[in-house]
């Protein structure tokens, strides 16, 4: 078994906490974010992992990525008296090797599908190859929603410590959509779905 280690980097969410490890958790390109307890039981996204953290009472968010948790916390709690408990059962869950997801999860998601069209497969590499790598150093994911050929309009569901930030809406515009409009012509406007 590898050594497991943890470390924490702040998010522009100030209850938001990432916690990096040293290996990857996620599959590339997929991301889970989980509002609440209930939503680690969900068919396609369960995740033992989510649901175990949700027994701490400050716990308002979960957030799985690549090879990081982002944690929302409620207002009242204060990072310094939470983050090293936090990082300890982190540190035994996985030493012990619990499962982050069921195998149903895994088996049920892939991020390019056979289905897509041409616009969407160049949609959804360019969110992979320029946008995620971006949002996921502030402790957030960004995922593909839909496109709307008619109007040109790409929905993105924002996660993580990006769910709820001051700054999601001027990362959208400015950035993500300034780049998709550039980089494919059928792009007219990018817009957060469920925001």
């Amino acid at each position: 078994m590898q050594p497991v280690f943890i470390y924490t980097e702040a998010s522009p969410n100030p209850n938001s906490m990432k916690f990096v490890l040293n290996f990857e958790l996620v599959p590339q390109g997929l991301s889970f974010d989980y509002p609440d307890s209930e939503s680690t039981q969900m068919e396609g996204k369960a995740s033992p992992l989510a649901g175990d953290l949700f027994q701490f009472p400050f716990v308002q968010r979960i957030f799985l990525a690549s090879n990081f948790i982002t944690v929302t916390k409620d207002d009242a709690t204060d990072w310094g008296d939470v983050i090293l408990d936090t990082k300890q059962f982190l540190k035994i869950y996985f030493e012990e090797n619990h499962p982050v997801f069921e195998q149903k999860t895994v088996d049920k998601n892939t991020a390019i599908l056979d289905t897509d069209t041409p616009t969407v497969r160049q949609i959804k590499t360019i969110l992979d190859d320029y946008v995620r790598p971006a949002v996921e150093s502030d402790g957030g994911a960004i995922s593909f929603h839909s496109f709307e050929e008619i109007t040109g309009t790409v929905k993105v569901l924002l996660q993580g410590s990006c769910s709820g930030c001051p700054s999601s809406t001027l990362t959208l515009k400015a950035g993500i959509q300034n780049l998709l409009t550039q980089m494919v012509p059928d792009v007219k406007e990018v817009v957060a779905e469920g925001v």
